[in-house]
């Protein structure tokens, strides 16, 4: 806006000092001034301040959106608020915390951010830089800005939220002024995360509820579209396990119809189920509380009978600290207080068992039905990579899920969805459904990009639906796919698919490592170390690598393998390639799906 001298109530110097300060001001000062000017009303001649008010100084207000994201809730999240911020008429910049320069947190007043806790209270990939620089001596003092922070995790982990707390805390430290608390949720994040933002929203705008949600709903709710709250019954057209005869393994391909539920999905997102707990395990447990099974209880605000709220709603299977220190409250048991004030006796016992242990363990507890529901959460849906094309398969989604069994304290237990899935779900059978969209794994926008496909077991999904969807379009560039399993006769997965796209040039490259064929286990990280000086050449001619796989172990050593060969092959020290590495994840060159 500049500010002209005809029609205007100011001589020319004072429109040449009005147009130099203008553009400097941010939307607070702008907001203050128009505050200041519209005071003294009883001595200024209304229509002279209502010109000033409408042609000097607007009172938009700006807010800075960042996220850090690794499976793409955070990104949702921040683009949804984004979008309701702006029919608000607020001036909004949204943007990954990897593409943010932290320089410009000094040119920011208000600054919400969405982030998740990766592993073991780690931050996201796209949020490493950011997090680095912000706990570092260049951090600048930030007494100026206005921040909240909304924290994903998982509290099954034990240093659950903790990314977020630790920006809120440093945001805090270098004098930054909090906008509201911050919010932390769980793997079942909605009504948190909404309560959060209406609490900034009302914050910032300092208008009424009924204002705010009425654009808010309009927003954040879109269309009726099937979601994790409103789930698709997908029917099972196959389930076919993948393992040949004799294998340690058991892996599921599943088929299922998606017709006419108006899916969109790429390469690279998931489908998430909303599984239910094993009707035994229920059963058993109920037992061992000397509970009535029909017992009512009242679940997110649903009454129904005891039986049914453990076996469709509620989370028996995984015994984190949060819940033990719940429990601790309705037992007087002395063992259990020990364990629960150990940071390492609680893991070690936790580990492999669930909720019946800690019945059969450690009764007598005082709890009543309702009480011992009130400590329990939502069953977590269970997310699998997509495993076909949506080009080649326009009404079907197809997924790879291995079967999880172990045997602790002398009983077998099974995952609670694979277990379902491989040992009940028949064709003809529905699964309730839902597309969970995950924007940091993606082929890349130009076809000719070279790309690198690291997986191991069910790790390697994702890339049957990456060379499906190349197949579909005709691309034949460079792709290379390293594959790891147990055994080559009988855990080769989709082992006629692979060779059918080594034969038409779809795939150029193919490395396997099958660990327990040969005397000295072999993992994929052994073949990316073979074929190093390739690996980097692919790398320096703009190469995007991909890994998919368990994140503890796999993911861990292929990290270091790759750290490993940019170091020896390009000549650097170990911290220019940490710098490699993470421009490579700046530029979405380095992607992870890890679990």
């Amino acid at each position: 806006m500049k500010l002209q001298v005809i029609n205007s109530p100011f001589n020319e110097e004072q429109v040449k000092l009005l147009n130099e300060l203008l553009p400097n001001l941010t939307g607070e000062q702008k907001i203050w001034l128009n505050g200041y000017l519209s005071a003294p009303l009883a001595t200024i001649d209304t229509s002279v301040v209502e010109e000033a008010k409408l042609s000097v100084v607007p009172t938009t207000k700006t807010v800075t959106l960042l996220y850090g994201s690794q499976t793409g809730n955070s990104q949702g999240l921040a683009e949804k608020y984004a979008a309701a911020l702006k029919a608000n008429d607020v001036e909004v910049t949204v943007t990954s915390l990897a593409k943010f320069k932290p320089n410009n947190l000094k040119k920011i007043t208000n600054l919400l951010l969405v982030v998740s806790t990766h592993g073991e209270g780690e931050p996201p990939d796209q949020a490493i830089q950011f997090y680095e620089f912000l706990h570092s001596k260049r951090a600048p003092k930030l007494e100026h800005l206005h921040f909240s922070v909304l924290a994903l995790g998982d509290s099954s982990y034990e240093f659950f939220c903790k990314t977020g707390q630790d920006f809120d805390a440093q945001f805090e430290k270098l004098g930054a002024t909090r906008i509201v608390p911050r919010t932390d949720c769980d793997v079942d994040f909605d009504e948190p995360a909404a309560k959060w933002f209406t609490d900034v929203q009302q914050a910032l705008l300092q208008h009424t509820d009924t204002a705010i949600k009425t654009e808010q709903t309009q927003i954040l709710e879109g269309d009726a579209t099937y979601s994790r709250k409103n789930p698709y019954d997908a029917e099972v057209l196959e389930n076919i396990n993948l393992n040949g005869r004799g294998s340690n393994k058991e892996t599921r391909h599943i088929e299922l119809s998606i017709e006419g539920a108006n899916f969109h999905f790429q390469p690279g997102d998931s489908i998430g189920i909303l599984p239910e707990n094993n009707e035994t395990l229920v059963h058993a447990l109920i037992t061992a509380l000397q509970f009535n099974p029909q017992a009512q209880v009242t679940v997110f605000d649903e009454a129904m009978q005891l039986k049914d709220a453990l076996q469709k709603k509620l989370e028996i299977t995984v015994l984190s600290k949060p819940l033990l220190q719940k429990i601790s409250a309705y037992t007087v048991h002395k063992e259990f207080a020990t364990l629960c004030e150990s940071s390492t006796a609680w893991k070690d016992y936790a580990r492999g068992r669930d909720l019946l242990d800690i019945a059969e363990d450690f009764a007598p507890f005082t709890w009543n039905a309702q009480q011992f529901v009130d400590v329990l959460r939502k069953i977590p849906a269970r997310l699998y990579s997509i495993a076909s094309s949506q080009l080649a398969n326009s009404d079907e989604v197809h997924l790879t899920i291995g079967k999880v069994s172990y045997e602790t304290n002398g009983r077998v237990r099974f995952g609670v969805c694979s277990g379902s899935v491989a040992g009940h779900v028949k064709i003809g059978d529905t699964l309730p459904i839902y597309v969970h969209k995950n924007p940091n794994f993606r082929l890349p926008e130009q076809a000719d990009t070279p790309i690198i496909m690291i997986g191991a077991g069910t790790g390697v999904a994702p890339y049957r639906a990456f060379l499906e969807e190349r197949e579909e379009l005709g691309i034949s560039g460079k792709s290379w796919l390293i594959f790891g399993d147990q055994h080559f006769v009988t855990d080769f997965l989709y082992q006629t698919d692979w060779q059918r796209w080594l034969a038409s040039g779809t795939l150029a490259q193919m490395d396997i490592a099958f660990s327990r064929d040969t005397d000295k286990k072999i993992y994929v990280q052994h073949k990316i170390k073979e074929k190093a000086q390739a690996f980097y050449e692919w790398l320096e001619q703009g190469a995007i690598i991909y890994v998919c796989g368990d994140e503890k172990s796999m993911a861990a050593d292929v990290d270091q393998t790759i750290r490993q060969i940019i170091e020896q092959q390009g000549n650097k020290t170990p911290e220019e390639a940490k710098a490699y590495i993470n421009d490579l994840k700046q530029q979405k060159r380095y992607q992870r799906d890890i679990y």
